[in-house]
């Protein structure tokens, strides 16, 4: 397995939801799976990087692939030609607001294994950003006294609510 990806609909603007998922700073504001993210370079920009720390994982530097502003991104981070993960995170307009796509491929020699070992905790992080992502551009910054674990699982539950309808 080397594919995971999930897409949520959002009753927000694409511009809001662009705003909340382009702003990598503030990323573990809406997401338990993401610890921080430090720009290196200020600007979203092909070419920019950024280091991420992630519950469970090593620190890691992804550096932006490619930007269509306003619409998406893709990053990359990994060893070449050992393990590459590859990132492209979407936003597009839907009858009730957006529609948000987050997506991961492992890629090069040891991808198909990486993948594959990691599918559980991919899945699991997704589904809180794709969760915290809806949420936050649909209500704005949680309360603060409200600790984001529980935040963050109150909207995925109302999330998996809405699938079933």
């Amino acid at each position: 397995m080397r594919d995971f990806s999930i897409s949520v609909d959002i009753k927000a603007a694409p511009q809001r939801v662009w705003e909340v998922l382009s702003d990598g700073e503030r990323w573990h504001e809406w997401t338990p799976s993401v610890t921080s993210v430090e720009m290196l370079d200020k600007s979203l920009s092909v070419g920019s990087r950024a280091i991420i720390r992630q519950p469970e994982l090593p620190p890691a530097k992804f550096k932006i692939t490619a930007l269509d502003p306003g619409r998406s991104f893709s990053w990359a981070s990994g060893i070449p030609g050992i393990v590459f993960v590859h990132a492209h995170h979407s936003v597009e307009p839907a009858p009730q607001g957006a529609r948000a796509t987050l997506r991961l491929r492992f890629d090069g020699l040891l991808g198909g294994f990486m993948g594959k070992k990691m599918a559980e905790l991919n899945n699991r992080y997704l589904a809180m950003e794709a969760a915290g992502l809806k949420r936050f551009s649909e209500e704005g910054p949680r309360d603060p006294s409200v600790p984001l674990e529980q935040w963050n699982a109150e909207a995925q539950r109302a999330m998996t609510a809405e699938e079933r309808r």
